[in-house]
């Protein structure tokens, strides 16, 4: 076997749990390559976790490049660390993942500077470092060839955010072919186009978060939308949505405008605060040929999606606070998605002991965070140091989750079943992972596995 081409795949992290995906394809044929894909944040009670801060696993300055899936920060978190700490080469993705990136990795340097303060730790990264991180990206379109040493590289429609990515691998002098899919999408969007089909991966590295479990469908996730705010607006009460700034919240404002137009629920005033997902928003917006047929038909009949006239932009810090005395039924839709930071903390802090209220859950709540434990039904919680009793209803609605269910991850996977080799199971929590694990061994005969952190696996050629 001397002489022979070794390909690996380690899993630096977005192993045994959903978040800090990091994942680096290496060869040690000709033109040696080392590509990471990934470089995300360790998420869960805090948005920057005690391993965020830990030595890379690797040498930054050894890796030849960076190729990012999507902007979500549990998959381009720690890419200013990883150029702080010498990493030098090119950064690839789409344009849309490219601004949105800038614009997540600007933001979260708020959180993480008063994290540190708090902590009384150094900051994970500064402004320089993100500035750096920027000059040393490249962006390509869906299908745009290009080769990195023996690979021939295309990114694939994930369907999950805007601008989302499968990343496929071409080994040219041995044609095998390495798949890489982020985050995949839960088609149909409201937004988006599917996600595209993979028929030809050799090997497969996929997401698992809702591995074990199904959405409702569309139906039912609108219908239970309608009614959480009827009965919140005719209890007088207030919808707290925390929501994810990329994604969710610009389909949620789809939906109201479209609810609104329809006249299927009472006319109140929407506040969007959170003003990245403002920014975000207006991404979307310049980014048209991204989006399904469906809203560019909308456009082109003259909607002006995400702006209707109960739709307020709350960029300034001053114009949030002044929300809470705004009397009358209202619906606050505000970042982090999880309740582990953001403006929608304060919301919940005033609103969560009023029984007229509801909080309104529409994304995934890692294990640990703020809305995890409302998810599971907390009686009380601590917000800014105070014990908050919750007296307001919490609802659940999964068919706006950006992740495809379990039956859609299988059918994802079958279009390869007669030629993949080895399916990766990643980026879920464990009896996520190993149920969709089981499920593609015993139904497809496929060699499954879920890799252990730092785990490393060969193939040669």
């Amino acid at each position: 076997m001397t002489g022979k081409t070794k390909l690996s795949i380690t899993f630096h992290g977005g192993v045994g749990s959903v978040t800090g995906a990091n994942f680096l394809l290496a060869d040690d044929g000709p033109q040696e390559k080392k590509i990471l894909i990934d470089c995300g944040f360790f998420q869960g009670s805090r948005v920057a976790e005690k391993k965020n801060r830990e030595p890379f696993p690797y040498d930054p300055k050894e890796i030849d490049t960076l190729i990012i899936t999507h902007a979500h920060l549990d998959h381009i978190g720690r890419i200013p660390k990883l150029v702080h700490d010498g990493f030098r080469g090119p950064i690839y993705s789409t344009p849309p993942t490219r601004d949105i990136t800038e614009l997540s990795l600007t933001d979260s340097l708020g959180v993480l500077t008063k994290e540190a303060k708090g902590s009384k730790e150094p900051i994970i990264y500064n402004k320089v470092d993100v500035e750096r991180s920027m000059k040393q990206w490249k962006t390509v379109d869906y299908h745009q060839e290009f080769e990195l040493g023996d690979w021939q590289v295309s990114l694939l429609d994930a369907g999950h955010i805007l601008g989302s990515a499968m990343i496929r691998f071409v080994h040219q002098p041995s044609g095998k072919v390495f798949v890489f899919t982020g985050d995949l999408g839960n088609s149909p969007s409201l937004l988006l186009r599917d996600t595209e089909v993979v028929a030809d991966a050799d090997y497969l590295v996929m997401e698992s978060v809702y591995g074990d479990r199904n959405h409702e469908n569309h139906e039912v996730a609108l219908a239970k939308l309608e009614d959480v705010i009827e009965d919140t607006v005719n209890a007088q009460g207030t919808l707290m949505v925390p929501a994810f700034s990329i994604e969710r919240t610009q389909e949620l404002l789809h939906e109201i405008e479209k609810m609104v137009e329809g006249s299927r629920i009472p006319v109140v005033p929407v506040f969007l605060d959170s003003p990245l997902a403002i920014k975000v928003t207006d991404i979307y917006s310049r980014y048209l040929d991204y989006l399904n047929k469906e809203v560019n038909e909308l456009i082109n009949k003259g909607n002006a999606i995400f702006r209707f006239p109960q739709l307020h932009r709350t960029l300034k810090t001053s114009e949030s606070k002044a929300i809470a005395g705004i009397e009358g039924p209202k619906i606050i839709i505000a970042g982090s998605g999880m309740s582990n930071g953001g403006r929608i903390i304060h919301h919940e802090k005033r609103f969560l002991a009023d029984p007229k209220s509801a909080l309104l859950l529409v994304g995934y709540q890692a294990a640990g965070s703020l809305g995890r434990q409302l998810e599971d039904g907390a009686k009380w919680v601590k917000i800014l140091g105070e014990d908050v009793p919750v007296r307001a209803r919490t609802v659940v609605i999964s068919g706006y989750s950006a992740h495809k269910g379990s039956d859609d991850l299988f059918g994802f996977v079958s279009h390869s079943a007669d030629k993949v080799k080895k399916v990766f199971v990643t980026m879920g929590e464990p009896h996520s992972s190993l149920f969709l694990v089981q499920r593609l061994r015993d139904y497809l005969g496929i060699d499954a596995t879920m890799p252990e952190p730092g785990q490393q696996f060969e193939v040669e050629v």
